[in-house]
């Protein structure tokens, strides 16, 4: 397999054994760059939890790599690296020790285009109960969310997602005002 840019959102908004939040994303980011090896990191960002009132503030980052490595073996690593931190899966959405998400894999499309686009356009509503049982790339609603969008624009705004065919920085731009206005920069 060719080696290809790999796009991964991490966040906090509790404590974990490695201090608070902005502790916690510097200390996996170094745990990533052991696990991945050289990593582009992202300025931290504070950003509110989401959805709207369910928990603490976050501290927001990304990070870029190469990897020749199936998508799901990097998942599997970014699991781990969340378990070590003390990463407990019970609340969809809720305040966590860390969040490792999986953005994108190169141009991949997963697990294909039909079920990509069916979580891409699935209700919030029913978002919040309901989770992909397979791994779905690029991340299906990444296009929407500033504090994704912020971060990725710091370490791969010419990153072109392979079904919306449009930049980071082209996604960022189209995002209002008022969701800009929520990430403030830490660093």
């Amino acid at each position: 397999m060719k080696s290809r840019i790999v796009l991964v959102a991490l966040g906090s908004n509790v404590t974990s054994q490695a201090g608070g939040p902005s502790e916690t994303v510097a200390a996996a980011i170094d745990a990533l760059g052991d696990q991945f090896g050289e990593t582009r990191v992202s300025k931290f960002y504070q950003t509110p939890a989401f959805p709207a009132g369910s928990g603490p503030d976050f501290v927001n980052a990304a990070c870029a790599f190469y990897s020749d490595r199936p998508a799901s073996e990097i998942l599997a690593g970014l699991h781990s690296i969340e378990a070590a931190f003390g990463r407990d899966r019970q609340v969809r959405w809720g305040s966590r020790t860390l969040d490792l998400d999986l953005i994108a894999c190169g141009d991949d499309v997963r697990p294909d285009h039909d079920t990509f686009r069916y979580w891409r356009d699935m209700p919030l509503s029913e978002q919040q109960t309901r989770a992909p049982e397979q791994l779905t790339l690029p991340h299906p609603r990444l296009q929407e969310r500033a504090f994704v969008l912020v971060p990725l624009a710091d370490v791969a705004p010419d990153w072109v997602h392979p079904v919306q065919n449009r930049t980071v920085s082209e996604m960022l731009s189209e995002l209002g005002a008022a969701e800009l206005s929520e990430i403030t920069p830490l660093n």
